[in-house]
């Protein structure tokens, strides 16, 4: 899930509940029970009774045999003019999603050139080859015939002086000796303290809830960013390191310190609304320089290093030093993890409250229903029988993906596919793919633009979860040491379940307000209404 500001508050989605205390539902009971198996797994449990069939907002079209190969559209400018041209459309003349979309329309396909920012000064190479669609999209994940070396930020690769002179994992090609072990270590640091997950997420988003209310309640309003910022890390410290962040140096700092961390990595990427001169002008052409965060990402550092014993351990079994294994649990905690939960979060729960009382009541009438049915225990069985929840987390993952951009370099010559023609991709070119324009892809879903959230229910549903790519594969497989696959894939599915199943365990409706931040949407609650039956 993949992720600042210069006042840094503008890039803390702005998602926060009120606090005074909440009736909890009579007799439930919290006995956590988790397994990091992946989340769509059927359990063995017997499941309610199965809801009627939704309504057919599904549909792929079949595809020809054999499909003509076209010359790629596009092209890519004078030097540095060219780059420049397209950075100034990107993110000023037109806007991100009007740039691509312009292009479709201009070449009449979902594949073509262009440059993708930041260009010169900071990358040396901005030339890519776009695909917008959900056929040609995964090419992106195909490790036979792409590398993802160096990719992962996009055309251009921040410093290693950001995290401690290493290429960290979401950097490094599968086909690279220490990717498997350093993958192996993220697979034991969300195993070692799995019954932790889910305690320890309820007594951090227990306390937001609260404070939340009381802000609600002095000002009529509460901000969910920074409130929800807070609660991630702590959760996040507290059920994987079994560290408290308030009893150590940090305090209440890790997420100011880790979005000034993120903002000297992402700024060539980012709006910020600074003076167009400043922003584009300096931070679009020049890195920041990494010493002037060294002493705060110190900090970070520390924190980890003297809280991550176990994990240490198993990364020296694996042949990764202790330097190198805690470089990368920062990254991966804080930038991966953190940063997944900081943008998706607030996005979600726009979607969700955006839909209106309708969704609401349903989504409260399933979950309270399974949790009493299960003794009043909050358990991921009792959660894999919610699917009208496990189908909005989907479509919030599907209509707004938390990592919108994806990068590979072709390893060979080889051929892929859009809907309507193949074309020659060669060996050593650079491929992007845009995810929102993929999983809004109108051939392969119905209503592609709107928020269904019962899309993914029943048989139809299943068979579309394949096109939900938001960890950098399909949903429906699972992320190995051989694959780009985030390694916190269930993970994060999980934590956002467990989000709507607390939040309509203790309301009935909520009322927001949103807007676009940097990275993802800006939510402000204007009311709770706690839960009433």
């Amino acid at each position: 899930m993949a992720s600042s500001s210069v006042s840094f508050s503008s890039l803390h989605l702005q998602m926060q509940f009120p606090s005074s205390k909440l009736p909890t539902p009579k007799n439930f009971k919290f006995e956590p029970t988790l397994q990091l198996a992946s989340v769509s797994d059927k359990l063995s449990i017997a499941p309610p009774t199965p809801p009627p069939p939704p309504p057919a907002t599904n549909v792929v079209l079949p595809e020809p045999k054999k499909l003509p190969i076209r010359k790629i559209p596009g092209d890519y400018g004078l030097p540095l003019i060219g780059p420049w041209i397209d950075r100034q459309d990107y993110f000023y003349n037109q806007g991100r999603d009007e740039f691509f979309r312009s292009r479709i329309q201009k070449f009449q396909s979902t594949v073509f050139r262009t440059n993708m920012p930041p260009g010169p000064l900071i990358s040396c190479n901005s030339k890519v080859i776009a695909l917008l669609d959900g056929k040609s999209f995964p090419a992106l994940f195909d490790t036979d015939n792409v590398e993802k070396k160096d990719l992962f930020t996009g055309t251009f690769m921040p410093s290693t002086e950001l995290t401690g002179g290493y290429r960290v994992l979401s950097y490094l090609d599968p086909s690279e000796p220490n990717h498997a072990n350093l993958k192996k270590m993220m697979f034991f640091l969300l195993s070692h303290r799995r019954d932790q997950v889910i305690p320890e997420f309820q007594n951090c988003y227990t306390e937001m809830f609260e404070n939340l209310e009381g802000e609600l309640a002095t000002k009529g309003k509460a901000s969910f960013g920074q409130a929800n910022d807070q609660a991630a890390f702590n959760f996040l410290a507290r059920s994987l390191y079994g560290a408290n962040p308030a009893d150590s140096k940090l305090g209440s700092d890790g997420p100011k310190l880790v979005s000034k961390w993120v903002l000297f990595q992402l700024h060539p990427l980012l709006v910020l609304g600074l003076p167009r001169p400043v922003e584009d002008g300096i931070l679009h052409n020049f890195s920041l320089p990494p010493f002037l965060i060294k002493k705060d990402y110190q900090r970070l550092y520390d924190f980890f290093y003297q809280n991550s014993t176990p994990i240490l351990d198993q990364a020296e079994k694996l042949g990764v030093s202790r330097d190198e294994a805690c470089h990368n649990l920062l990254f991966a905690t804080c930038f991966n993890s953190f940063g997944g939960m900081k943008i998706f979060f607030p996005n979600m729960l726009k979607w969700v409250g955006r839909a209106g009382l309708k969704l609401h009541t349903k989504l409260a009438q399933e979950i309270r229903s399974v949790i009493r049915s299960n003794d009043g225990k909050i358990t991921m069985g009792a959660m894999e029988r919610m699917p009208l929840m496990k189908s909005t987390v989907y479509e919030a993952l599907r209509i707004e993906p938390p990592v919108p951009s994806q990068y590979a370099k072709a390893k060979r010559d080889f051929v892929v596919e859009s809907h309507n023609a193949a074309f020659r991709i060669k060996e050593g070119e650079i491929l992007f793919g845009f995810q929102p324009f993929a999983t809004k892809d109108p051939k392969i879903f119905d209503r592609s633009d709107e928020f269904l959230p019962d899309r993914f229910i029943g048989e139809n549903g299943d068979k579309l979860l394949k096109h939900v790519v938001w960890s950098n594969g399909p949903e429906t497989e699972r992320s190995t040491v051989d694959n780009k696959q985030c390694a916190g894939k269930d993970f994060v599915v999980l934590v956002s379940r467990f989000l709507l199943v607390e939040l309509f365990l203790r309301y009935d409706s909520f009322d927001i307000e949103a807007a676009v931040s940097p990275l993802g949407a800006s939510v402000t609650l204007t009311s709770l209404k706690r839960a009433s039956f």
